[in-house]
């Protein structure tokens, strides 16, 4: 697997933001019936998600911590050398929306911006990308955006995914800092992409016709996702924990991506750690896919005034199918408090 340690790379700040408009799993009663949505909530955790009204984007859930954290940080806009967004639901198929929120967040134009199309692991894979960047000659600061509407393309008559997914957008701020590190590893089993996926939409299906509704909308293997979930990313923690000497007992905190509570669970005892130590934000937001694990940072850190550090093994897993690790130590004071917003880009 892709491992290693990135030098001279500190993370400054994490904000997040969520929509101001709440869904709660009890309103599907009348769609699956009430036996099968306790069932539901019981085997995932959800009680409730954070929905994007029509006219929101993943961008206006990434434009409003980004805006914040640099308001928080001080850093002038024209201070920025590049900009990353992870989305799986971009505002447009083209251009760029990093090009749009590099114009929104008034950025130099000597600032790189473009989109990475992940989900799941995005945040693990952006740490990586954004701290690559930062040992390339003349980057010094990079903000890293990962966001989606993922209930945009949501059949709303599955069971399977209707109550699962919620909607949000984070921004992490990096620069270059002599004598901080991360490490990490990356890893991609693509024989699994039927997995989770979205059927129709773009080039492979641009010459069929008739296509049904279902087409469109995201499909999910869960079988498929839970054995993956709970046999190759233990697996490759533990390996990865070994060949760094990382004491699973010396870690603060456990940030996993959020795909469900159950597999929370089966992670933990999988590792031998208490759940006491696996940060869960599943039950207020969701799956949010690949920014649950800065989101659930934010959740759990966001009101910490203190400077004392805290160290974090970061994972996140799922659609590609692809996954990744990070482990590092930083501030408790590094994470902003969410922000609720139901604004929107009117100039798109």
């Amino acid at each position: 697997m892709a491992v290693g340690i990135l030098n001279n790379v500190e993370i400054k700040g994490i904000a997040g933001a969520v929509p101001d408009n709440v869904k709660k799993s009890e309103e599907y009663n009348n769609v699956f019936g009430e036996e099968s949505v306790q069932k539901f909530i019981n085997m995932t955790g959800v009680k409730k998600r954070h929905v994007a009204l029509n006219e929101q984007c993943a961008s206006d859930l990434c434009y409003a911590p980004a805006k914040r954290l640099l308001e928080k940080l001080g850093w002038e806009p024209s201070s920025i050398d590049g900009l990353i967004l992870i989305t799986q639901t971009p505002d447009y198929a083209t251009p760029a929306t990093a090009c749009v929120l590099q114009h929104r967040l008034g950025l130099s134009e000597d600032c790189i911006a473009f989109d990475v199309n992940l989900g799941c692991s995005a945040y693990v894979y952006g740490i990586w990308l954004a701290a690559t960047m930062i040992n390339t000659q003349g980057i010094n600061r990079v903000l890293l955006l990962v966001g989606d509407t993922s209930n945009f393309g949501i059949n709303q008559n599955d069971s399977a995914t209707a109550m699962i997914f919620g909607d949000g957008g984070s921004a992490t701020a990096l620069e270059r800092t002599e004598g901080k590190s991360l490490k990490y590893f990356l890893k991609t089993k693509g024989s699994g992409f039927k997995h989770i996926m979205v059927p129709a939409g773009h080039a492979r299906s641009r010459s069929k016709t008739n296509l049904e509704g279902s087409e469109y909308a995201l499909a999910m293997k869960g079988s498929e996702i839970f054995t993956f979930s709970i046999t190759d990313i233990p697996r490759t923690l533990k390996s990865f924990m070994s060949q760094y000497n990382i004491d699973k007992d010396e870690v603060d905190m456990y940030i996993f991506h959020q795909a469900n509570l159950f597999i929370l669970k089966h992670l933990s005892k999988k590792l031998g750690i208490p759940m006491g130590k696996v940060a869960v934000s599943i039950d207020r937001y969701g799956n949010t896919s690949g920014e649950s694990i800065p989101l659930t940072l934010v959740d759990a850190l966001g009101n910490e005034e203190s400077k004392e550090p805290i160290k974090l093994l970061l994972c996140g897993f799922g659609v590609g199918l692809s996954w990744g690790g990070i482990y590092l130590e930083m501030d408790r004071s590094v994470c902003l408090p969410m922000i609720y917003t139901n604004d929107y880009f009117t100039g798109g």
